[in-house]
């Protein structure tokens, strides 16, 4: 006769089935290879990983499916149990992944757990213009381009932005994206930043400058911005706009006047251009431009919040990148001589723009 089994025994013989499913369902996920050891064939080149797409808000069984039809050769009722088994199930990422061919189940959650996933970064140069900015965007292949062709008020409108002008309200900085990704989330995160580091600066402005709100800031900052050769010179680049501001002088700076040319400006202004009548030229007319003339940084915002303590209300380029500066206009002259007159009349020299 059989022998019954103890109560005892009959649990250690559940345990240790338990425990050599449990051992097999483990080696099976980290053993296995679910990606194809044959190259991926993408745009024409070779690829050494399998690159995988994953949509947002995908859950578990969502994500192996799209697995499987990029040909990754998951079970769906397995990668569920298997997300579980590792405590991932709700911690996989959505986006761009390069996985390593004949990687296993195991390596592919982890993976995306951790969110190793392919990254895409674009630029913003402080002093760019909205056009700028525009191409660099429309040109960059890794986005999805749902604002080309759009004027800039269309753009605005999109962006739920009330401004007249798209000009200096994107901050310069890098941003990440995941391949596909709408070029409307890089300038709403632009957008955002920018809104952010102007009402900053204005909370901490020194109450005696002469920009009246926000907006006037950034138009000021727009021009230090363009006008600073040196870091070390921004302070009194502000300075001096701040005192002539004051004083209600004209600003008379170039970058206004070339901003006011367009995109089809070519690198050389001219004593017409200084004559020619527009809301830009402040060679004629008294204050800031209607808007800013680029994207300027957050230490230029900075700069024109808190100018350095000076009398300055002229300078002049010194040919090495930094400025002279000058509280009467007999000593900016003199300057102007120094720095632009003689070195232009000297052999093998050239004119040095202010």
């Amino acid at each position: 006769m059989r022998k019954k089994l103890s109560k005892s025994n009959y649990f250690k013989s559940i345990a240790w089935s338990f425990l050599i499913l449990s051992i097999l369902f483990y080696v099976n996920i980290f053993t296995l290879g679910v990606v194809p050891q044959q190259a991926q064939f993408t745009n024409g080149e070779t690829q050494t990983a399998w690159r995988i797409r994953i949509a947002p808000q995908s859950g578990v069984h969502s994500i192996a499916k799209q697995l499987q039809a990029q040909g990754i050769g998951v079970n769906p009722w397995f990668f569920q149990l298997a997300a579980r088994g590792l405590w991932v199930a709700g911690k996989l990422k959505p986006g761009t992944y390069l996985f390593p061919q004949g990687a296993n189940t195991g390596q592919v959650l982890l993976q995306m757990a951790r969110g190793d996933r392919v990254r895409e970064t674009l630029s913003i140069i402080p002093g760019m213009t909205i056009w700028q900015l525009r191409a660099a965007i429309d040109a960059n292949p890794a986005l999805e381009h749902q604002t080309q062709g759009l004027n800039n008020q269309a753009l605005l409108k999109k962006l739920n932005l009330n401004y007249s002008s798209a000009e200096g309200l994107f901050y310069p900085d890098k941003y990440v994206f995941d391949p596909g990704e709408s070029d409307i989330a890089i300038y709403q995160q632009a957008a955002s930043a920018m809104q952010k580091q102007v009402q900053l600066a204005w909370q901490q402005r020194n109450p005696q400058i002469a920009v009246p709100n926000p907006y006037a800031l950034l138009i000021l900052a727009s021009i230090v911005e363009k006008e600073t050769g040196q870091a070390a010179d921004r302070g009194l680049v502000a300075a001096v706009f701040d005192n002539r501001l004051k004083k209600g002088m004209k600003l008379q700076t170039d970058p206004t006047v070339i901003y006011g040319l367009g995109p089809q400006f070519d690198g050389n202004l001219r004593k017409s251009d200084l004559r020619r009548d527009n809301p830009y030229n402040t060679y004629m007319r008294l204050g800031l431009p209607p808007t800013p003339i680029a994207m300027p940084s957050r230490d230029s915002l900075f700069a024109a919040a808190g100018p350095a303590k000076s009398g300055a209300l002229y300078f002049v380029a010194k040919g090495d990148g930094s400025s002279y500066f000058s509280t009467s206009l007999p000593e900016h002259e003199r300057a102007v001589t120094q720095y632009q007159r003689l070195p232009a009349k000297a052999p093998n020299s050239s004119p040095v723009k202010p």
